[in-house]
């Protein structure tokens, strides 16, 4: 086994964070879905596939390390928001956990000196970045709008780097 035995319980668990963050931007998409904002519903749809794309990364890597892989089942999920803004707030607020989930990890691995899982780590830290920035600005756009939330569609629409249509595509 090429990871340290102290990195699979919290891989495990982060599994388990990636997979439930999954399902909740599934649970914020149906929402946007209900109020016709195809846009933000699509956007995160799209945030969902990739956040279950992060927990694959990880079921890959601990295979290839010699580690066993537990998915977990996912915790109870919140459905109900005030309004789009506290949806979107609710997102960032878990992409800033998740990026002190994936801080911790890295911690853990230069402490057991695990350098193929904190090389693999690398791309997380820059992924939370981009992550955050992104639920960041989608926040401001809202707050900016205020209850044109036509606006905030056409935003999602436009700017690919947030999680529209690519119009170049």
């Amino acid at each position: 086994m090429t990871i340290k035995q102290k990195m699979i319980e919290p891989f495990n668990a982060q599994i388990k964070s990636e997979f439930s963050a999954s399902a909740q931007y599934i649970a914020i998409a149906a929402y946007f879905d209900d109020l016709s904002l195809k846009e933000l519903a699509g956007f995160f749809y799209r945030q969902s596939e990739e956040e279950r794309e992060h927990a694959m990364k990880f079921v890959r890597f601990m295979l290839e390390t010699g580690a066993k892989p537990i998915i977990p089942s996912i915790p109870e999920l919140r459905n109900q928001f005030d309004n789009p803004a506290d949806a979107v707030q609710f997102a960032l607020d878990q992409e800033n956990k998740v990026t002190d989930e994936i801080n911790s990890l890295v911690d853990l691995s230069i402490s057991e000196g695990d350098h193929a899982a904190n090389n693999f780590l690398q791309w997380f830290v820059f992924e939370q970045v981009e992550e955050v920035d992104t639920m960041t600005t989608l926040l401001q756009t809202i707050k900016l709008a205020g209850n044109n939330l036509l606006l905030v569609e056409d935003y999602v629409r436009r700017n690919p780097q947030d999680g529209g249509e690519d119009p170049a595509a």
